[in-house]
C-alpha cells in the first residue's frame, strides 16, 4: 500500500515538476523574446535612399491607403513598457520602448529612449546635467555632448532621444530644473538647438519636451497654468520655436494643464501654435502614461502617439473611430505625420557605423569630465584661496553626506547607468594619490567633522541635494495628485530578491536653503579650519545667506556626471581655470521669487522671473545671472555698434574686447543684452540676446564679435496675433554677467520700414 501511495505520489511531483519546468520554460522564452530589440533600420532596403520631405510624404499617403484601421490605430501607440521593465529587472538597465512598427508594410518602429543627461539604456556615458552644460555657455562642446548621445542612442538600437527638455526654470524650486537649462529662453534656446542638430545627424529622431510650461513637478498631474498669450509666446515659447526651426522630429506634450486643457489635449499648443504658426511638420507623442484622458480630445488638439502604451487611444480610439465620433481623416492625417518622419530619419545615409561599444566608449567619459569641468562656476573666492597648492597639501579633508556620494542626478525618467561614477571623494584621492593624506567623514558624527578639520590643511564641503530629494516626481498612484505634504508620498518597490526596498520621491525642491544637515557640516568645518571651500551639488540653486559669508570659497559643482570627482578635483588644484556662468540667478531669500506653491491646483505665470525680475523689481540677488569668476581676471572695452540705424530686417553687428588682465590662461563668456528703455510697451528692462565663449592667454585680447537679428527684438501682440518690433532706439549692454555694473553700454536705432 505505501509502495503504491509513493509511487503515486512520485508521478504527481513531476508531473508539477514538468508543469513548473513548462512554465520557466514559457515565461522564459517569453521574456527571452521581449528583451530582443525591434531592429529599427530592417526596413531600411526597401525604401529609397535620403527620401526628401515630399517624397517621404508621397509614399506615408500611400501606406496609409493600403492601411487597415488596426495597422493605422497601431501607428498611434506605443508598444507598451514589457521589454523596458524585464530589462531593468533582469540585466539592471533600460532598453528602448517601442511604437508602430508594421512589418507587412516595411514600415519601422519607433525606438524610444529618454536621458537628458545621455541615453538611459544599457550602460551609456553619464553626462552633467542639462543645467550643468547650459552653465557651460559654450554650443560648441554642447554639440560634442550631442554627438556623442546620437551615436550611443544608435548603438543600443533606439532612433528616438527624449532628452531635449526646453522648458524654463520660473522658480529654482523646480522639481526637475536639472534636466533643463536655466531661466532664460535664449540661452535655452540656443543650447537646444545646438544639442538637437548634433544628435539628429545620426539620424535619430529629437522629441522636444514638455510641451508647454511644465516648469513645476509635484503637482504636474493636476496643475492648470493661468497665463496671458503674449507672456505665453514672449517667455515660455520661445525656445520651442526654435526647436522647430533647428528640426525637431517631435514634440512631447506636457502633463499640466494650460488655461484648463491637459496639454495632451490642447489644440491651441499642438496645432494652432506648434503646426500653423510655426509650421511644425513632425508628429506629437504624449508624455508617458497620463499624458492624455480622452482619445477624441487628444486625436482632434492634434496629439499623434499615446506613450508607451494605448490607455485612450487603441480599442477606444477604434471605436470611436467607427461610430463617427472621430473622423478617420483626422486619423490618417496623425499617422501620416508618424510614418513620414519616420521614413525622412530612415532612409538618411548614416555618417559613421555605430557598433555596441560606442555606448559609454572612454572617450565619451573623457568628454563628460570636460564638460563638468567647463560647467562649474567658481562663486566665491575670496582671499585667492583657490586653486589649492598641490605641493603644500599634506592632508585636505572631505566631509559631508554627499562626500562620497557619485550623484549624477535623479533616478526618474533621465537616469543614466554608466559603467563607474566618480564621487568628491573618489576624485580627490585619485588626484593626490600617495602624495597626501584625504580624510572623510559623511557628517553624521560633527565631532568627528571638526576633528578631521583641524587636522587637514584644507577642508571641502560637499553639500547640496541627494539623487532622491528632488527631481522627478514618482509615487503611488494613490499620492499621484497631492494637495500637502502629508500626501507628498514616495513610491517603493520591494521585491523578494532586493536587499533593500526601490525607494523613489523627488518632486519640487522646497525651501531653497540646505538642509540642516549640511549646514551643521559647514558650521563644524569652518568653526575648526577656516580654510574651507563649500562644493555645492544639484541642479539648481542654493539661498545661502545664513553662510556664505563664513567660507571663503564656493564652487557650484552641479550634478557633474560620472567624471565629475576628477573633474572638482582638477578645478580646485587648478589644472583647470574655472569658466562656468550661471545660468539661473541665485536669490538672496524666496521673497525675491515669483510665487510659488508645490501642491497648486491652478498658478498664474506672469512675464517677469529670474534677472527680468530682480531687474524690474531692483532687487540685488546675492549672484546674478550669467555670474560666475576665473583664477584670472578679465576687462572689457571698446564696445562698438557697427550701425547707428537698423532696418527692422537687418543685424546688429557688435564688437567688444576682452583682456585677459591676470596670469592664467582661462576662458571667458561675453554677454550681450538688450536693453528697452524707450519701448511704449510694457518691456523687461533687457534681454539675453547673444554670448560668446572666448580663449584668452595670460594679457591677451581678443575683439569678439556679437550679433542679433533685429526679428529677435519683437514683443508678441496678443490682438493682433502678431510680432511686432518698435522703431525706437535700442540699449546695447556686454559684459561678464547681467549685473548692471558689469556692462558697457552702447545704442542702435531700428528704423521704421526696410531699405529699399
Amino acid at each position: 500500500m505505501l509502495k503504491r501511495l509513493w509511487k503515486i505520489l512520485k508521478i504527481g511531483l513531476l508531473g508539477v515538476a514538468a508543469i513548473l519546468l513548462l512554465v520557466v520554460a514559457v515565461v522564459g522564452f517569453w521574456v527571452h523574446r521581449q528583451l530582443q530589440p525591434q531592429d529599427v533600420t530592417a526596413a531600411r532596403a526597401r525604401w529609397p535612399k535620403a527620401m526628401t520631405f515630399e517624397t517621404a510624404d508621397r509614399a506615408a499617403l500611400d501606406l496609409v491607403s493600403k492601411m487597415t484601421l488596426e495597422e493605422k490605430i497601431g501607428q498611434m501607440s506605443g508598444s507598451g513598457m514589457a521589454p523596458a521593465i524585464l530589462s531593468a529587472l533582469f540585466r539592471g538597465t533600460a532598453a528602448p520602448v517601442y511604437a508602430g512598427a508594421n512589418e507587412r508594410l516595411g514600415i519601422p518602429p519607433l525606438a524610444f529612449t529618454d536621458g537628458p543627461r545621455g541615453v538611459i539604456c544599457g550602460r551609456s556615458t553619464a553626462f552633467p546635467v542639462a543645467m550643468a552644460r547650459a552653465a557651460t555657455w559654450d554650443l560648441e562642446l554642447q554639440r560634442r555632448v550631442g554627438d556623442a548621445i546620437g551615436k550611443e542612442t544608435r548603438a543600443q538600437g533606439a532612433n528616438y532621444w527624449g532628452g531635449l527638455c526646453l522648458n524654463i526654470v520660473r522658480h529654482p524650486s523646480m522639481g526637475r530644473a536639472q534636466e533643463v537649462y536655466g531661466e532664460d529662453p535664449w540661452l535655452t534656446g540656443e543650447m537646444g538647438a545646438a544639442i538637437l542638430e548634433a544628435v539628429e545627424r545620426h539620424n535619430v529622431m529629437a522629441c522636444a519636451k514638455h510641451f508647454a510650461l511644465n516648469s513645476m513637478e509635484t503637482a504636474r498631474f493636476k496643475n492648470s497654468v493661468q497665463i496671458d498669450e503674449r507672456t505665453l509666446r514672449e517667455v515660455y515659447l520661445p525656445q520651442f520655436r526654435k526647436a522647430v526651426e533647428h528640426g525637431a522630429a517631435s514634440f512631447m506634450s506636457a502633463y499640466n494643464k494650460v488655461r484648463g486643457e491637459w496639454c495632451g489635449e490642447n489644440r491651441h499648443l499642438l496645432t494652432a501654435v506648434l503646426r500653423e504658426d510655426w509650421g511644425f511638420r513632425g508628429f506629437v507623442t504624449s508624455d508617458w502614461i497620463y499624458g492624455v484622458y480622452d482619445g477624441k480630445r487628444g486625436v482632434q488638439a492634434g496629439l499623434d502617439v499615446e506613450m508607451p502604451q494605448a490607455k485612450v487611444y487603441g480599442e477606444n480610439l477604434k471605436k470611436l473611430v467607427e461610430t463617427g465620433q472621430v473622423p478617420q481623416v483626422e486619423v490618417d492625417e496623425s499617422v501620416r505625420r508618424i510614418v513620414r518622419t519616420k521614413l525622412e530619419y530612415l532612409t538618411r545615409e548614416d555618417p559613421q557605423a555605430y557598433p555596441p561599444d560606442l555606448a559609454g566608449a572612454p572617450e565619451h567619459a573623457a568628454l563628460s569630465r570636460e564638460v563638468a569641468e567647463k560647467g562649474m562656476v567658481l562663486l566665491k573666492n575670496e582671499g585667492d584661496m583657490l586653486p589649492l597648492d598641490k605641493a603644500k597639501i599634506r592632508k585636505i579633508a572631505v566631509v559631508g553626506l554627499l562626500a562620497d556620494d557619485g550623484a549624477t542626478g535623479d533616478h526618474g525618467s533621465s537616469n543614466v547607468t554608466p559603467r563607474y561614477v566618480t564621487s568628491p571623494l573618489k576624485g580627490l584621492r585619485d588626484y593626490l594619490g600617495a602624495g597626501a593624506a584625504v580624510l572623510h567623514a559623511n557628517g553624521a558624527d560633527l565631532a568627528e567633522v571638526g576633528r578631521l578639520a583641524t587636522e587637514a590643511d584644507a577642508v571641502v564641503v560637499v553639500a547640496g541635494t541627494r539623487w532622491d530629494e528632488v527631481g522627478e516626481y514618482v509615487t503611488d498612484e494613490e499620492g499621484l495628485r497631492p494637495n500637502g505634504p502629508s500626501q507628498k508620498r514616495p513610491l517603493v518597490i520591494k521585491l523578494p530578491f532586493m536587499k533593500e526596498p526601490f525607494v523613489m520621491s523627488g518632486g519640487d525642491r522646497v525651501p531653497l536653503s540646505l538642509k540642516p544637515r549640511d549646514l551643521s557640516v559647514i558650521e563644524a568645518a569652518v568653526k575648526a579650519n577656516p580654510r574651507c571651500v563649500v562644493s555645492l551639488v544639484g541642479g539648481s540653486v542654493f539661498t545661502m545667506e545664513e553662510w556664505k559669508n563664513r567660507v571663503p570659497a564656493i564652487v557650484m559643482a552641479w550634478y557633474a556626471g560620472m567624471e565629475g570627482g576628477h573633474a572638482l578635483a582638477r578645478v580646485l588644484f587648478g589644472d583647470v581655470n574655472p569658466s562656468g556662468k550661471m545660468p539661473l540667478t541665485t536669490p538672496k531669500d524666496e521673497s525675491q521669487l515669483p510665487f510659488f506653491d508645490e501642491y497648486a491646483d491652478t498658478i498664474e505665470y506672469g512675464p517677469y522671473h529670474g534677472y527680468t525680475l530682480a531687474d524690474k523689481k531692483g532687487y540685488e540677488p546675492t549672484y546674478p545671472f550669467g555670474y560666475g569668476l576665473s583664477y584670472t581676471t578679465y576687462s572689457y572695452r571698446n564696445l562698438k555698434v557697427a550701425s547707428p540705424a537698423v532696418a527692422p530686417d537687418g543685424k546688429v553687428e557688435v564688437t567688444v574686447e576682452v583682456t585677459n588682465t591676470g596670469s592664467r590662461a582661462g576662458e571667458e563668456v561675453a554677454q550681450l543684452y538688450v536693453g528697452f528703455e524707450g519701448s511704449k510697451v510694457e518691456r523687461p528692462v533687457k534681454l539675453l540676446r547673444a554670448f560668446a565663449k572666448v580663449a584668452l592667454a595670460p594679457g591677451e585680447t581678443k575683439t569678439v564679435p556679437l550679433s542679433v537679428a533685429v526679428k529677435d527684438l519683437a514683443w508678441f501682440d496678443a490682438q493682433k496675433n502678431a510680432w511686432q518690433v518698435e522703431p525706437m532706439t535700442y540699449g546695447v549692454l556686454v559684459g561678464p554677467s547681467s549685473r548692471a555694473r558689469d556692462l558697457l553700454k552702447a545704442s542702435f536705432r531700428v528704423l521704421a520700414v526696410a531699405a529699399p
